[in-house]
């Protein structure tokens, strides 16, 4: 295994910081490894500290942007904690259709969508609720291009399209494309827009929303970074909106501006 110096390993905390506000804790040294050593060698580079010295020159912005991708966690799969969406379906969405009765519209934001099933899961959910009358919207945001692309495409492996999707929603919203790929059909990918966004930035330019999935990615971030883009979420809630976030983020103190709820074993948040 290529060693990083404990000099380069300090350089590549700070620029992964400032690219994506990610804190990278000291001694993960190993899992820097894993993920760079391969962007280097895609650029002809043999070693870490090599890549390091590239990127201090600042000339290369692909590179960059490869180095932050690769230390980008993308876990995710369908459904993923279904309390929430039980939640969502059985609480959530009801008190929605009757407070937005007049314009009979509901957005949805997918944060740190990754490859698409959080927000693809809320498409089907929505679908199997029968609202064919309302306007549904749902944006997915990542700041990694290539699960974007992904997410965009639709298109999964067996492993992938079996991890949390039923299979009555499989064969009902996915097509097989060969032996061990499907694609999500049309009636959901069109309820559905991916774009590139960092948490970090403008939030309200996104749009007003009703219901926010940003789950599991807060913990990436330092304290006053994570306190700082709830009170912005906030800000890009309709009045009586809801905030879902991940199991181990609900001890985030979230200020005045939400009402702490709990419904089928599920914490979430609504503005107030």
């Amino acid at each position: 295994m290529n060693k990083i110096h404990p000099e380069n390993y300090r350089f590549l905390q700070e620029h992964i910081r400032r690219q994506s506000g990610i804190v990278l804790d000291d001694g993960k040294d190993y899992l820097v490894e894993a993920r760079l050593l391969p962007v280097a060698l895609d650029h002809g580079i043999k070693n870490l500290d090599d890549l390091c010295a590239k990127l201090r020159l600042l000339s290369d912005v692909s590179l960059q942007r490869k180095v932050v991708d690769a230390m980008t966690t993308n876990e995710t799969f369908f459904f993923r904690e279904p309390a929430h969406f039980e939640a969502l379906r059985s609480s959530v969405i009801p008190a929605l259709l009757e407070s937005r009765r007049a314009d009979q519209k509901l957005t949805f934001w997918s944060a740190a969508s990754s490859t698409g099933q959080e927000a693809y899961s809320l498409a089907m959910m929505l679908c199997e609720m029968g609202l064919d009358s309302w306007d549904l919207r749902i944006v997915g945001t990542d700041i990694s291009s290539p699960v974007l692309e992904r997410a965009s495409a639709g298109v999964y492996n067996q492993v992938e399209i079996e991890r949390g999707l039923p299979l009555p929603l499989r064969n009902k919203y996915c097509t097989q494309r060969t032996a061990d790929t499907w694609e999500v059909k049309p009636i959901l990918r069109r309820m559905v827009t991916f774009q590139l966004f960092d948490l970090r930035f403008n939030i309200r330019s996104l749009g007003a929303f009703d219901v926010v999935f940003c789950r599991n990615v807060l913990i990436y971030f330092d304290t006053t970074t994570k306190l700082r883009i709830i009170e912005d979420i906030h800000k890009a809630l309709r009045p009586g909106s809801y905030l879902f976030l991940g199991g181990s983020e609900v001890s985030l103190p979230m200020g005045s501006g939400f009402t702490r709820m709990l419904a089928s074993d599920a914490t979430f948040f609504k503005s107030v």
